[in-house]
């Protein structure tokens, strides 16, 4: 007796496309994946980058305190802290979808993510939206903690502002990881990349400092930076004024993260580094 189409029993032929377009289902459970591993260490995680964000604008505070000095029209407590902010969201987006992949190549656990009919696509997707989760939730837990903080004050002005370049950032910084983690064969390599390449650009990119403030060499070379459009960008979401142009931040950020993903989807897709 045959079996029914509509049997659950029902297997299609050989050659048969079985996901059509998107496999919804995997990309769901690699994003929860992803989300529950950094969550069941949220102290870790989420937490501690929050306490060390906010260490550097206490430091900054206390030093700068009694100076009273304004930047682009606000006290310095509040100009830095939407910088460190969009900073710690950014770090951790890379630090999560970098750790994800090397973890899984170094306990030889990357099999259980290639085997599944997941596309290139659809792993990019689920590693750039796990770190982005992550790194919405440091941003939320140090802007939570600024609210009652005294001496500073982080009320949004423009929600839209900070939603796109905060996103934008960490997706930047996500794409990284996931070049980083596959290209890297152990810890050494990524924290060398944290430590030569994402430190630095952080720290010259006008988060503790305005652009109209330091000498025309280093003007140029923090509008090199695409760090910059990041923190500029989401600050003014907070504080209104911006160091440089909006729209040219935008689209450049936009085109950063197109080539990337171009480049993420290519280098999954051929196995490199990847695939014994």
């Amino acid at each position: 007796m045959p079996i029914p189409e509509n049997s659950p029993r029902h297997h299609p032929e050989p050659g048969v496309v079985v996901i059509p377009s998107v496999n919804w289902q995997g990309l769901e459970t690699l994003y929860l994946k992803e989300v529950r591993r950094f969550f069941k260490v949220q102290l870790q995680t989420v937490w501690a980058p929050a306490i060390t964000t906010l260490m550097f604008l206490v430091i900054f505070a206390l030093a700068l305190g009694r100076s009273r000095s304004m930047v682009l029209g606000v006290p310095y407590a509040d100009f830095l802290g939407p910088g460190l902010i969009v900073m710690g969201m950014i770090q951790n987006a890379f630090a999560n979808s970098s750790s994800s992949i090397l973890v899984a190549k170094v306990q030889g656990s990357i099999i259980d993510i290639l085997m599944p009919p997941l596309s290139a696509g659809e792993l990019v997707a689920a590693y750039v939206a796990g770190a982005l989760t992550r790194a919405w939730l440091v941003g939320i837990a140090v802007w939570l903690v600024m609210l009652i903080a005294p001496g500073v004050d982080v009320p949004i002005r423009s929600p839209l502002l900070v939603l796109y370049f905060g996103s934008m950032g960490a997706i930047m910084l996500a794409l990284l990881g996931v070049l980083t983690g596959v290209w890297a064969d152990k810890f050494d390599h990524a924290a060398a990349v944290t430590n030569f390449v994402i430190q630095p650009l952080t720290l010259l990119s006008g988060t503790f400092y305005a652009i109209d403030r330091v000498n025309p060499v280093m003007a140029t070379i923090s509008h090199a930076n695409p760090f910059f459009y990041i923190i500029d960008g989401f600050r003014s979401g907070f504080i209104g004024a911006s160091d440089g142009l909006l729209g040219q931040g935008a689209i450049i950020l936009l085109v950063i993260n197109i080539a990337l993903w171009a480049l993420c989807y290519r280098v999954l897709r051929s196995g490199w580094r990847l695939k014994a």
